[in-house]
């Protein structure tokens, strides 16, 4: 997949929830060193696209997800670049602790089991089209459509 700037943001939510979850100092150092680079991969990225050095038909790499939209419905992203981040945030929060259940899926009461697998499938289809509306709206930005 191409970086763009949504998948470089959904890297970084994804480093900073490692963070928050890990106490072992050579994983510590390390995620740290990873969200230092991921800051700077944004920051030049950022940078090149606005100065015109990225074409802006790069600037977008579309999931193109392919699943039945009937009975998988999602809350399509609204508002600035930063709020659709900021949701792209809290989908990943939601999905690690919905994954973390699977990891343990034999304590799952059967009647959950369905529930947990639907909830962490809408939360990947949520979270690509953040990372997409993000990619959107900042090459429309730069287009000039914003």
């Amino acid at each position: 997949m191409a970086e763009t700037l949504g998948s470089l943001c959904d890297k970084l939510t994804v480093v900073k929830l490692k963070q928050w979850h890990t106490t072992e100092p050579d994983r510590t150092e390390s995620l740290q060193a990873q969200a230092r680079q991921l800051c700077q991969e944004i920051d030049d990225f950022v940078r090149s696209a606005s100065s015109g050095s990225v074409a802006l038909d790069r600037l977008t790499f579309a999931s193109n997800k392919v699943y039945k939209k009937e009975g998988n419905a999602t809350t399509a992203p609204a508002g600035t670049i930063a709020e659709v981040f900021s949701r792209l945030a809290t989908v990943n929060c939601q999905l690690w602790h919905e994954q973390e259940k699977v990891y343990e899926f034999e304590k799952v009461p059967p009647e959950d089991k369905n529930a947990v697998v639907k909830q962490i499938a809408l939360l990947n289809l949520e979270r690509t089209e953040c990372i997409d509306a993000i990619d959107r709206m900042f090459r429309d930005t730069l287009a000039g459509k914003n």
